[in-house]
């Protein structure tokens, strides 16, 4: 059998491309600073976001990256909430009308957050791939610019700006923790944190019930999950079926390793965190917590300045009580 097409290079994000982010999104994304847990431990609360989510850095970095023209015809992404709230933030900014494809089981926190920004809802299935082609169909349809959530370099160069960040206010940095959903955040994030700090360790955080992005690393090739199996765990911002195919070249570089986390110990990342921290952090944003608390992720030797990165803090209302009260 004779060789196959050859494969264009994928572009990998630069040092100097998530710099460029950090202007880009400067006095729109906050600096979210980092707080003590403990003498080795400390906190990057990306839940304190204006949209109680990391997504912002992203979402706001490929808006604004975009020519008049191309805002002028409007956007479209597909999200189960942060990023939704996220484009829809960035596009209200920017003058640029927003569209967004949700899922039916979305977090009604989340659906009101977008419904504020004036964003139209167009609401779909759970599967995250469900979701995707209907946003392809409204940019043929309408002629919508698409904003990927995770699979796209301006996107991963945003919210690569969170580990810029890290390195920047704690130099001596040993590891950090960042969970991993459709791979933008810590692709973003180990990319930056190799560039500046190229001994710390970055370690991925998932859910047990939605682990398709330990199974591909695992597997050297991207495994994709179902709905119905992603769909079982309480972390809605996690349940991508699988890893973009450009995270998935960044995270294969520069992730040294990936742990999983099980929904109790997510439920309890929650409730110290609430009642340590002062935080409110959704079950997404509490998973890589959860791998600390846990011993999932363990220190290696000299591991003395961890930083564990909270990706957000939309939780619904009535689930952080009922996981307070437990």
């Amino acid at each position: 059998m004779g060789a196959g097409p050859l494969m264009d290079e994928p572009h990998l994000v630069s040092i100097s491309e998530i710099r460029e982010a950090a202007e880009r999104i400067r006095g729109v994304a906050t600096r979210t600073p980092l707080l003590r847990w403990d003498d080795t431990t400390w906190l990057k609360p990306e839940s304190l976001q204006p949209v109680g989510a990391f997504k912002m850095r992203g979402a706001y970095n490929k808006v604004a990256s975009l020519t008049d023209a191309e805002r002028a015809r409007g956007v479209v992404t597909y999200s189960s909430g942060n990023h939704a709230q996220a484009v829809a933030r960035a596009a209200r900014l920017l003058g640029a009308a927003a569209v967004i494809c949700m899922p039916e089981n979305a977090p009604q926190v989340k659906v009101d957050g977008v419904l504020r920004d004036g964003a139209e809802i167009v609401t779909t299935g759970n599967d995250s791939e469900e979701r995707h082609q209907r946003a392809l169909q409204l940019v043929e349809e309408r002629g919508l610019v698409m904003v990927e959530p995770y699979d796209d370099p301006a996107i991963i160069a945003g919210q690569g700006t969170c580990g810029l960040e890290i390195v920047e206010d704690l130099p001596e940095v040993t590891s950090v923790l960042v969970p991993v959903s459709g791979g933008g955040l810590s692709s973003g994030v180990a990319t930056a944190v190799k560039a500046l700090a190229p001994s710390a360790r970055v370690i991925g955080v998932e859910p047990e019930l939605a682990a398709d992005a330990k199974e591909s690393l695992e597997r050297g090739e991207l495994v994709h999950w179902t709905a119905e199996q992603t769909v079982r765990t309480m972390a809605d911002g996690l349940r991508t079926n699988s890893l973009g195919p450009l995270p998935f070249e960044h995270l294969r570089r520069f992730l040294d390793g990936i742990v999983t986390v099980s929904e109790d110990e997510i439920a309890d990342a929650m409730r110290q965190l609430a009642r340590q921290a002062r935080l409110v952090v959704e079950p997404s944003g509490a998973a890589s917590m959860a791998a600390h608390l846990s011993d999932r992720a363990p220190r290696a030797d000299g591991d003395e300045a961890r930083v564990v990165i909270l990706s957000g803090g939309n939780v619904d209302p009535e689930l952080f009580l009922r996981i307070l009260a437990e």
